[in-house]
């Protein structure tokens, strides 16, 4: 029997549940592993290589190789546990919080000052709220990488 999951309906949300558990459990060993020194070091030296190593689906490794916070998420991963792989590339929790967004770690800071994001129009998906991915990503650095994409 299937859970309902009423939460899937919450825009620029993914619910780390016991299905996203199943689903990330290779990806978020693999960043515990970047606890270990000797493990950064090696990941750090041939990532594609130490990625290997884990049983984690092809997606998964590419979502990491790109950075995408967000995409590693959708495969499974905890941001608790993803943040290591900032921690490792010497980024803040901020930093990452920010790309998530496509807001530079500054514009992310003032959001974050003025009290986030509103709930108004970030209720369900179909409004037309700054969460929705119909105006996504935010910020400069969104737009950067977007314009860029657009380019290529």
């Amino acid at each position: 029997m299937a859970l309902d999951k009423p939460y899937t309906d919450v825009p620029g949300t993914i619910i780390f549940d016991a299905e996203q558990s199943r689903k990330g459990y290779w990806l978020n060993q693999f960043c515990m592993s970047l606890m270990k020194a000797e493990n950064r070091e090696k990941f750090k030296a041939n990532e594609r290589a130490y990625l290997d190593e884990w049983a984690m689906t092809e997606e998964q490794k590419q979502a990491v190789l790109a950075r995408d916070l967000n995409w590693c998420m959708r495969t499974g991963g905890n941001i608790y546990f993803l943040a290591k792989i900032g921690a490792t590339d010497g980024k803040s929790f901020q930093q990452m919080a920010g790309s998530m967004t496509g807001m530079t770690e500054d514009e992310y800071r003032a959001m974050m000052i003025k009290g986030g994001r509103s709930v108004e129009g970030n209720r369900y998906i179909g409004e037309n709220g700054d969460a929705q991915a119909q105006n996504q990503p935010q910020g400069a650095a969104g737009q950067q990488s977007s314009a860029a994409g657009k380019k290529a």
